[in-house]
């Protein structure tokens, strides 16, 4: 089968933003990776006709979501062991945009899959409710309630003294 027209070219240029939005679903580069090589290979054989619908970012977006949504395998979440105890910080925390980024990162990860592909695409991507709604098959409502989940749960895990290690 010949590669379908543009669809290198849409590649290239939406590969990054696949990847970004794919790693924020997944929490881990290598599944981002597989997350949008999985919805790709969906979309090439369709790619004349997605084409021609238009639109082809939100059809790609519903395709990522809905591949990261039926993903069957989960990873593992359990404790890694390590025979050091981390260094605990002494005085101004110099890399505080970096403690930052990754207790969100964590934060994202402990919202369900559903909440986490609404708020991704919801605050991250830009999207409105109803392009949320479309590129997950549900209800506008579904985007706001899930999306009002997502908000008091990732207030919660991201409380000051949870991002600066304290206690809570």
């Amino acid at each position: 089968m010949a590669e379908p027209d543009g669809f290198r070219d849409y590649v290239a240029a939406r590969q990054r933003g696949l990847l970004r939005a794919a790693w924020l679903m997944t929490g881990d580069w290598h599944a981002a990776e597989d997350l949008v090589q999985a919805t790709l290979v969906r979309v090439w054989p369709r790619w004349i006709r997605v084409v021609e619908a238009g639109d082809p970012d939100a059809y790609v977006r519903r395709v990522l979501v809905n591949v990261y949504l039926s993903a069957r395998r989960r990873r593992w979440r359990g404790e890694y062991a390590t025979g050091e105890l981390p260094d605990l910080p002494t005085g101004a925390d110099e890399f505080a945009s970096v403690d930052l980024r990754d207790a969100v990162a964590r934060a994202l990860s402990a919202l369900g899959r559903r909440q986490r592909a609404v708020v991704v695409l919801r605050y991250f991507n830009d999207l409105s409710e109803a392009q949320v709604a479309a590129a997950m098959g549900c209800s506008v409502g579904t985007v706001k309630s899930q999306s009002a989940k997502a908000l008091a749960k990732l207030r919660v895990e991201l409380a000051p003294a949870a991002i600066s290690g304290g206690t809570r």
